[in-house]
């Protein structure tokens, strides 16, 4: 039951794929209340024939029963399913809807890097089948919309690339990054690990405590360089580290890179505003402010702040999500109204939570 584009005021219907998980709520708390698209199942691999709130109880109000992941069954109720799942599971799945002719957002890294064997190495996974590889878009929202338009599968930018990637691609595509030495230190939410409890994420390790995680092993880090090398043939390897913070939702990328040109802060932030004009979702913070988590948290927007430093010759750039509305489901469904030629903001312009 698949569809090509939006028509008028109709609702699609949307099934998803891993819908305990945190992207899976989030997804839900989106959908529940769009414009355009419907909830027609929510699907699990353990906990089906369950309602949904049993286990989410803050959806209480909701009467959706859990189901089977039956890729069949589930192309006769949806236009769109989002792939919630975590790694190795989309690889499996994508080819099958695929198939069946369902348009695929897949939230989880299989389907983002086009070279199998980077896949396997980062991710310790087998990788998709070429050919679905090759017709997955990269969804980053504000950088690939065309291609996003006319999409049959999009895969996801995780959430640490969401915001590296946004922060950068000025300096990136206009060519003012020398594209040598770039150093990320990124820091995230502990959502970012998922709804599986670890000793890692337990609240006596997480609490009052500060740390860094899979130092130059991140598999994140192959994603960002295969579009940093899509916008600036110059591009070489980042230098990218990740840190563990004792919050619930956010992440924090500072970007330090070396400039082709000597520049200052006031034509660096006309740079990006131009840039990001017409981008509903990116805001560029004024001359000498900088941003925080807590000023996008539950919301869609990354927000952005620059600085030049005259003695290196480098910018610094602070660029803030939400991992889990802008780093996951949030993008999802800003790449869903962009598929369906609906509003890109549809559903979405929420005003971040505060305090």
């Amino acid at each position: 039951m698949s569809v090509n584009f939006w028509i008028g005021d109709d609702y699609l219907k949307v099934s998803i794929v891993g819908a305990t998980g945190y992207g899976g709520l989030e997804l839900i708390r989106l959908l529940q209340n769009h414009p355009h698209l419907e909830i027609a199942s929510l699907h699990t691999s353990s906990r089906f024939g369950r309602q949904i709130h049993e286990d989410s109880p803050h959806l209480l109000h909701m009467e959706y029963t859990l189901e089977e992941i039956v890729p069949e069954d589930i192309a006769k109720k949806a236009d769109i399913v989002f792939l919630a799942t975590p790694s190795g599971i989309s690889v499996q799945l994508a080819p099958e809807f695929f198939k069946l002719g369902v348009k695929v957002i897949d939230l989880s890294g299989d389907l983002r890097l086009k070279n199998p064997g980077n896949y396997e190495r980062w991710y310790k996974h087998s990788a998709a089948p070429s050919e679905i590889l090759q017709e997955a878009v990269y969804g980053l929202s504000e950088w690939n919309a065309s291609r996003i338009k006319h999409a049959k599968i999009i895969a996801n930018p995780g959430c640490y690339p969401t915001a590296t990637l946004l922060g950068l691609a000025p300096l990136y595509t206009e060519k003012w990054a020398t594209g040598k030495d770039v150093i990320v230190d990124a820091k995230s939410g502990v959502s970012g690990a998922g709804k599986s409890p670890s000793a890692g994420t337990h609240y006596s390790e997480i609490n009052e405590n500060f740390k860094i995680y899979k130092v130059h092993t991140h598999q994140h880090i192959p994603e960002i360089e295969q579009q940093l090398g899509l916008w600036n043939e110059e591009s070489q390897p980042i230098s990218f580290s990740t840190h563990l913070v004792p919050m619930t939702r956010g992440i924090m990328a500072t970007m330090y890179v070396k400039l082709h040109r000597h520049t200052s802060t006031e034509e660096l932030i006309d740079l990006y505003n131009t840039v990001y004009e017409n981008h509903p979702f990116v805001r560029v913070q004024p001359m000498d402010a900088f941003p925080c988590t807590k000023q996008v948290f539950g919301s869609n927007f990354c927000d952005i702040g620059i600085a030049f430093d005259e003695r290196t010759n480098k910018a610094t750039i602070v660029s803030v999500i939400d991992n889990l509305m802008k780093g996951a489901a949030g993008q999802a469904v800003q790449n869903a109204n962009i598929m369906l030629g609906a509003e890109e903001s549809a559903g979405l312009l929420n005003i971040p939570l505060y305090p």
